[in-house]
Order: C-alpha cells, then sequence, then structure tokens
C-alpha cells in the first residue's frame, strides 16, 4: 500500500493504491490518467477528504520552511526538495546508535593532517579536527575535546580508535555524533610483544596494522578485533571486557603480513618462507560470542611470478578501492607494480588490472583509494607512493610508466615539518605515526 500524487483540476489529490489495485475502481475512483480531467469534473467524498489532508501537508512545509531555511540539494535527486523537518522525521537518529548501528559509520571520512606540528590536540586547534571525504573531497571541523588526554591509534570504517593517555584504556569514538564505546587498556597486551626495550614495545604495540569493528547480533556489545605490528596475531576484546584477547588459531601471521579491514572482517596476507609455497590469503570472522575466538578460513592463495630466489624480492598487500579487494604486488629492486581482483584469484584466475575507475592508489604503512574527481590534481589510475622518501612518486596502470607526482620536496620522515599539497596531506594519513 503506498499513496500516489494525482493532479485533480490543478489541485493535488492523494489516491490509496495497492490492496484496491492500481485503478482504485474498488473504493469507486475513477482510473488514474495522464490527461487532465475536463473543468466540470466532479468531486466525490473521498476526493475533497484527501484534497484536505493534501492541503495540510501543504501547510505543514510551509510551516517548516518558516521555521527553519534549508539549503536544496542536488535537483536530480528525488529528496532534494524535501525539507529537513520531514526527512529527520521519517528517518532514525543517528544519535548514541553511532557505533552499534553499522548503517552510521562513517565510512570514506579521514582526519586532515594540518601539518605543521599541529596534531589532533594541538592547543593551537582549540579543541577542533577537521575530517574530509575521499570520494567527495568534503570538508568538515569538528570540534573532539577527547585528543586533549588521548592519542589517534587507527580509524576504522571512520570511526576512531584512541588510546587515553593515564591508563591506556582503548575507546571508539565517531567523530561527527561523540558516541563512544569503552574497551580494555592496550597495556594488557604487553607481555605478548616481540620486542625487548619499553619503549619499543609500546611503539609496535602503538603501530596498529589494522582494525574492524562489528557488533554482536544476540548480546549488543561491540566486538574489535586488531594487529598490532608488535603481536604476530589477531587481537580482540569487546566493550565488557577487561583485557585484551589473542587469538591462537592461526600462528602464521607475522610482521610482513598484509592486514586489510573490509566489511566488519580482517583479511590478511601471508606470505610463504620459500620459492615453492604459495601467497595465502584468510578471512577472519569476528567471534560468535564473548567466549568464542576469531574464526578464519583461506579463501586464496596464489603462487610467485618467479622459480627462483628472487622471490624474496617481491611483496603483496591487500587494499581496498570500489568497494572491491585489490592485491598489489611489487618488486623491491625495480619500480614495477601489478593489481588483481582478489575476487579473480578466489576463482584462480590472474588477470592484471590497469584501471581503477579514475581512483588513485596512496601506498604507505595504511593504503587509501582516492578519487581522482573530487582532488583534481590528482592523476587517476595511478599508483602514489614515497619512491625516494625525497618525492612522491606515481605509477600509471595504463601504461607501467613512473613520474613524479607533485612539484615539492619531502625531506626525510624525521624530518617533514608539514604537508605542502594535497597529495601530501594524503600520504601523511597512510602514516599516522608522522602526523
Amino acid at each position: 500500500m503506498f499513496w500516489a500524487l494525482c493532479p485533480v483540476n490543478g489541485l493535488l489529490s492523494l489516491r490509496l493504491v495497492g490492496l484496491v489495485g492500481r485503478s482504485g475502481l474498488a473504493l469507486g475512483l475513477p482510473p488514474p490518467s495522464d490527461t487532465p480531467p475536463s473543468a466540470n469534473a466532479k468531486f466525490g467524498e473521498l476526493d475533497v477528504l484527501l484534497i484536505f489532508v493534501a492541503a495540510a501537508c501543504h501547510m505543514a512545509l510551509v510551516a517548516c520552511s518558516s521555521r527553519r531555511k534549508v539549503n536544496a540539494g542536488d535537483p536530480s535527486s528525488s529528496w532534494a526538495s524535501l525539507h529537513e523537518d520531514l526527512w529527520r522525521s521519517a528517518t532514525t537518529c543517528p544519535r548514541r546508535r553511532g557505533i552499534l548501528d553499522p548503517r552510521f559509520h562513517p565510512r570514506g571520512w579521514m582526519l586532515l593532517p594540518e601539518g605543521r606540528g599541529l596534531h589532533p590536540g594541538h592547543g593551537k586547534l582549540r579543541g577542533h579536527v577537521r575530517s574530509f571525504h575521499l570520494s567527495t573531497g568534503a570538508i568538515v571541523r569538528v570540534r573532539l575535546p577527547h585528543f586533549r588526554d588521548h592519542c589517534i591509534l587507527y580509524s576504522a570504517d571512520g570511526v576512531l580508535l584512541l588510546q587515553r593517555d593515564h591508563d591506556t584504556a582503548i575507546r571508539l569514538l565517531h567523530p561527527f555524533t561523540g558516541d563512544t564505546a569503552e574497551l580494555p587498556p592496550l597495556e594488557t597486551l604487553l607481555p605478548r610483544v616481540r620486542c625487548r626495550s619499553e619503549v619499543s614495545r609500546w611503539c609496535s604495540l602503538r603501530n596498529i596494522c589494522g582494525a574492524c569493528i562489528s557488533v554482536g547480533v544476540g548480546d549488543g556489545l561491540v566486538r574489535v578485533m586488531m594487529r598490532p605490528i608488535g603481536v604476530w596475531n589477531i587481537c580482540f576484546a569487546t566493550s565488557g571486557d577487561q583485557q585484551w584477547r589473542v587469538a591462537t588459531t592461526w600462528d602464521r601471521i607475522n610482521h610482513r603480513s598484509s592486514t586489510l579491514p573490509f566489511h566488519g572482517k580482517l583479511y590478511v596476507l601471508l606470505r610463504p618462507h620459500s620459492v615453492r609455497g604459495e601467497n595465502e590469503v584468510i578471512q577472519i570472522d569476528p567471534p560468535q560470542h564473548c567466549l568464542s575466538e576469531p574464526s578464519p578460513k583461506l579463501i586464496a592463495k596464489f603462487r610467485w611470478p618467479t622459480s627462483d630466489e628472487s622471490f624474496r624480492l617481491y611483496s603483496y598487500r591487500l587494499v581496498e578501492c570500489n568497494s572491491e579487494i585489490l592485491v598489489i604486488g611489487t618488486k623491491w629492486d625495480a619500480v614495477y607494480y601489478s593489481v588483481y581482483r582478489l575476487a579473480d584469484l578466489m576463482l584462480g584466475r590472474t588477470v592484471h588490472v590497469t584501471s581503477i575507475d579514475g581512483n588513485a592508489l596512496f601506498i604507505g604503512r595504511r593504503s587509501l583509494c582516492v578519487s581522482s574527481k573530487a582532488f583534481p590534481t590528482i592523476v587517476p589510475d595511478t599508483i602514489v607512493m614515497p619512491d625516494t622518501k625525497i618525492y612522491l612518486s606515481q605509477y600509471h596502470l595504463s601504461n607501467g610508466t613512473l613520474s613524479q607526482a607533485t612539484d615539492g620536496v619531502i625531506a626525510e620522515e624525521k624530518d617533514i615539518p608539514g604537508p605542502y599539497s594535497i597529495m601530501c596531506h594524503i600520504i601523511t594519513c597512510c602514516s599516522p605515526a608522522y602526523w
């Protein structure tokens, strides 16, 4: 059943369509027609009643517009002309649901590194941070006072993974709604870190290779899986736990494994130890209940492109692009990149990808897919990476050539005074430790 608008003598009449058929004959209504009725058309009692309803709706629109002026959206959108009061009353409010409901996760949004040493929480920012969207280029400035005593570890689907300073407790923060979720302290993982010195242990523990968020269907608890570079396995906890746990069902993950969060799951690419071995991609699902562990399963295998000891020069990583997972291979002694779709590798097919729909992949400690339509200075179908730690280079997938990505010079990472262009801002997002 739904309501349809039908013109009657220049007025709007609502017709009830569905249970009685689209013609409305069961209610004694004339069938809808594309031609306007004659000037002497007769109104039935139901028509008159529904015209009054339409008039009341029109008065509500006028009342809404008198209370608040709303900027119109894209005229091509069917909802663009709706007033804010109307669509707010008909949709679920994201407040207090920003983390619990995955529909409200701010996917595609990243914190914008300000540069010049202005890290989140710096006094000159006065509690404000800016976020930008990787696909649209939109920039939003919000006030987040949490950074006075928190630091950023990771961003999963736009939700920030923070560590509190005085007790190392982990907190999830939705940057736009302010919703939070409390998780166990990070220090409970210190005994599992593979480093000797105290400083190195904390640095490797705060360096997160990948993290994902999910919500239990039965208990409604927030579940987080993450992989710190200092722990050679998957760490997981729920919002009701007192400490982090480390998975024991898979022990082949090490510092050379590539990790990618995707749709509430973790995907890990395992590197073999010999040329005869195969690269393997495993999918790790979140725990089903608070007492269970993450469940991994093998989904793809592929071999090295060489059969000699030069296989040690090759490396692979997982990247998300256009809502699908790509596998990017590179060779250390030459600037060469090969791109494959994980969906093809799962079917046993090795097909080179030469176009990524006009996007650009930024490669660092983590990888980002950015739309060239939103940022005109970005060349489409390229891979951008810090080639020599001095210049930003871009690899063109269409012809396999390399060019310089920016005019400016980037010094060694430890001497970077701040980003200089939007491309430098984005590549800095790939290495949060240097914000």
